[in-house]
């Protein structure tokens, strides 16, 4: 039997990943198609993350799932987390983990606010970048897109040599023919199979050139657009 994930994409970081046993929804904000309701149903093990408080990225409103989840995992800088029962709630600093028979999750830090996941279950390793990106604004001034730099190649540092099979990075498009720097230094830096575009909510998808993180570098690519769509992943032998 070939191992295999489905990944549904919710809305801008939102995304949901199916194995056979479990459910990962990562940076819920808002669901168009109403899928979270009949996926929560269908597994017995779900988990949530909230990679940081941003109104994009975190929604109260997973609370109404609690019945079906199994952990959530949230970023330090969420505080208003009354909705979500207390005894099913990890709170990861940066560079923190939590471990248990079924799953592993390690925290990295944000070139933004919160945190970063290296989630592993299943056999699969999956990183969701949350707002870890290179930030270059055209329109910013040259210290703060100097301090943007430099904040990203620190943390670049820290997570070089990381490995993923599927990895959910930032792409967006408002930083116009800058929107790219970020994914491609990522990728150059880590060993990635699958790289799926994020943080680019209701604008075109990115104009991927082959050669994006090295010609040695093979990286399945998919840049998301309408909530709802689906990507099938086949994990790579090795």
């Amino acid at each position: 039997m070939k191992d295999i994930v489905n990944i549904t994409y919710l809305y801008n970081s939102g995304f949901v990943v199916e194995m056979d046993k479990y459910a990962l929804v990562f940076d819920y904000y808002m669901d168009k198609t109403n899928y979270l309701s009949k996926l929560c149903q269908k597994y017995d093990n779900v988990y949530f993350f909230v990679s940081h408080s941003h109104f994009d990225h975190w929604n109260p409103a997973i609370g109404e799932f609690a019945q079906y989840v199994r952990k959530y995992f949230l970023s330090y800088d969420i505080h208003n987390r009354n909705s979500l029962p207390q005894e099913k709630t990890v709170v990861l600093d940066e560079y923190d983990e939590y471990k248990d028979d079924t799953i592993d999750v390690k925290s990295y830090s944000s070139t933004d606010a919160g945190i970063s996941f290296l989630v592993s279950i299943g056999g699969w390793k999956i990183f969701h970048a949350g707002d870890f990106n290179w930030w270059h604004w055209k329109g910013d001034t040259k210290q703060n897109n100097a301090f943007a730099r430099n904040g990203f190649v620190k943390q670049m540092k820290k997570i070089a040599g990381l490995k993923a099979d599927i990895a959910f990075f930032p792409v967006d498009r408002r930083l116009e023919e800058c929107c790219d720097w970020g994914v491609k230094e990522f990728c150059r830096q880590t060993d990635v199979d699958n790289l799926i575009a994020m943080h680019n909510a209701d604008r075109q998808p990115w104009p991927l050139q082959p050669d994006f993180a090295g010609a040695d570098k093979h990286i399945k690519v998919w840049s998301p657009v309408h909530p709802g769509e689906t990507k099938r992943i086949e994990k790579l032998e090795k």
